[in-house]
């Protein structure tokens, strides 16, 4: 079985300790998920950036907001800036009229019922509501994006599958005896496995010739396997 601390521990060494969003709150995190498409993280953070400095980062600042200077920041993150002003206004919208412009309150509900109200906000589903939960300290397990779940089927957790919420769980369920219990470290190793699966263990063509957890993973020796029956 695959040692999840170990892997951890493997990956910080490697990478250092990760930089977690600037975003602060549920409220901000929702923007955050929503700052840009398709684009590497720096370029989230300079709209993220953007709106903070030019807009302002309160719901009633961005209704109140010049249309055309958040076009201007919408197109910095890339296709379709139009539906992303759409949403940054539908943000604000529902935080201002569901919760009185404090989105913060959900942090002291009962988790199932937090993650739900994230869940009405665009782009934001399962995954992205446990990440922001978890961010702001609220804790259930580990959420995954598509990189770190990557990551813990090459290792050893779980099962690959074609259906990725079906893997998704059979992960979670491997995962669920060795998990640490404090939110800080879920975070560093939510921020670790993404980067992991972005820059070395990425979904065509790993590296795994330069990876710094190979003596914990599975996956080259399936590679090897699959070499020797070619």
């Amino acid at each position: 079985m695959p040692d999840f601390k170990k892997l951890i521990a493997g990956l910080k060494r490697h990478y250092g300790e990760p930089k977690s969003p600037p975003a602060r709150g549920p409220f901000e995190l929702v923007l955050w998920e929503n700052a840009c498409y398709l684009l590497p993280d720096e370029r989230r953070a300079e709209v993220f950036a953007g709106l903070k400095k030019k807009v302002g980062l309160k719901p009633s600042a961005i209704l109140k907001a010049n249309r055309d200077t958040l076009l201007e920041l919408a197109t910095m993150g890339g296709m379709r800036p139009e539906t992303r002003v759409f949403r940054w206004l539908e943000i604000a919208r529902i935080t201002m009229d569901q919760y009185q412009g404090d989105l913060a309150q959900i942090l002291e509900w009962p988790y199932p019922k937090a993650k739900k109200a994230l869940k009405q906000f665009p782009n934001i589903g399962d995954p992205g509501a446990e990440k922001i939960l978890l961010f702001c300290g609220v804790v259930d397990g580990l959420p995954l994006e598509w990189n770190g779940c990557r990551v813990l089927t090459r290792v050893g957790y779980g099962r690959e599958q074609k259906d990725y919420s079906k893997m998704y769980r059979s992960v979670q369920q491997d995962l669920r005896d060795e998990l640490p219990r404090k939110s800080e470290d879920l975070v560093r190793a939510h921020m670790l496995l993404r980067q992991h699966g972005k820059e070395i263990c990425r979904n065509n063509n790993p590296l795994c010739h330069s990876c710094p957890v190979s003596d914990v993973c599975a996956y080259p020796q399936k590679r090897l396997k699959v070499f020797l029956r070619a």
